[in-house]
């Protein structure tokens, strides 16, 4: 009798971990397409980040999808920024990618979601794509990176597109690019990856937050890559100095709790119990969502670090607490998104 017992338990413990395992939501993950390399090959671009980039293709990414228990995945474009002083090419490659992942969305409609690029720095052009993704193709928001050939979040020539995205509501999702400038030695001896994109990614958000951005466009979401990159550090240091800059006249208005709350975080990287006890310092457990970064490495590797991810999450007494809105939960509140079982939950 015991031994039935215990093979039922078994059963249903597989059969809870896989309704678990199938609902995860990739906030974190790019497709890299052949015309938008051709683009990058063409201006010698396609080591601009200072690595190859991954191959990519459907197939590949849903097998990686099914073996690693996702659910569904929002892609977005790579860096770099396919832009070579020419907007008329950058906006027909951005123009392609979007229609690429509208197609994609429309082919497998619970697999796959976008958000799409912009042909930045051409602030007039990116708004006009803005409008056609999030209207016509159905995007589920924008991607931007952290700049675009020297052009930072957070600056004002960028503001007339930050109107046009807070009056739909939409959701950004942040990715690092090559600081402009950058220290080329540095980037030869420690590739991006492993310092300069999170230390990108921190300034952006600090400038965006020195300029009150996500105050005055309340209507926006911003999905922070990599375990919140240097913020949790930076966050504090920020408000401990910010009254010292007001009162010299450098800094104006800033609410840094009312922008922080507009700002999510994804577990791109090395996530860990103790990273995440790091990022609930500036964030709460509903704006923390997973992210993969497939297929910049292997499906097995990255596989490997959700079991584990999972594994310790179920292990720790508070945070197991938070798994699942860690996984889907979050994700599906902000992108609008349901699965079959989602009744269940």
């Amino acid at each position: 009798m015991w031994k039935k017992a215990v093979l039922l338990m078994a059963i249903s413990t597989c059969m809870v971990g896989n309704v678990v395992a199938q609902s995860i939501i990739d906030v974190h993950c790019h497709n890299i397409l052949p015309f938008y390399m051709e683009v990058l090959e063409k201006h010698n671009a396609a080591m601009d980040e200072g690595f190859p980039l991954p191959a990519w293709n459907v197939g590949a990414h849903l097998e990686f999808m099914e073996e690693a228990g996702i659910g569904c995945s929002i892609l977005t474009m790579p860096a770099p920024q396919p832009y070579f002083d020419n907007t008329e090419e950058c906006r027909q490659t951005v123009r392609r990618y979007n229609e690429y992942c509208a197609k994609l969305k429309a082919d497998y409609p619970d697999k796959f979601r976008f958000c799409a690029s912009l042909p930045l720095p051409d602030v007039d052009a990116a708004i006009a794509e803005t409008v056609y993704a999030l209207d016509t193709l159905g995007a589920d928001g924008v991607k931007l990176a952290t700049n675009s050939r020297g052009q930072y979040l957070g600056d004002e020539v960028l503001d007339p597109l930050m109107k046009v995205l807070d009056e739909r509501n939409a959701v950004i999702i942040l990715h690092p690019h090559k600081p402009v400038p950058v220290n080329e030695k540095l980037m030869a001896v420690l590739p991006l990856a492993a310092y300069e994109y999170p230390a990108e990614t921190t300034r952006a958000i600090l400038n965006m937050l020195a300029s009150n951005l996500l105050v005055r466009y309340p209507h926006v979401k911003v999905v922070v890559p990599h375990c919140g990159s240097f913020l949790p550090l930076a966050i504090p240091r920020m408000k401990a100095i910010l009254p010292a800059l007001q009162t010299k006249g450098m800094v104006g208005e800033v609410d840094v709790e009312a922008n922080l709350s507009r700002l999510y975080y994804d577990l791109a990287g090395a996530a860990s119990p103790f990273v995440i006890r790091s990022m609930l310092t500036i964030t709460s457990p509903g704006h923390i969502l997973y992210g993969s970064d497939y297929p910049y490495q292997s499906a097995e590797v990255l596989t490997g670090n959700l079991q584990r991810l999972e594994k310790a999450l179920s292990e720790d007494k508070e945070l197991s607490t938070y798994t699942e809105m860690f996984l889907w939960k979050n994700a599906e509140r902000l992108f609008d998104i349901s699965h079959p079982d989602s009744s269940s939950k």
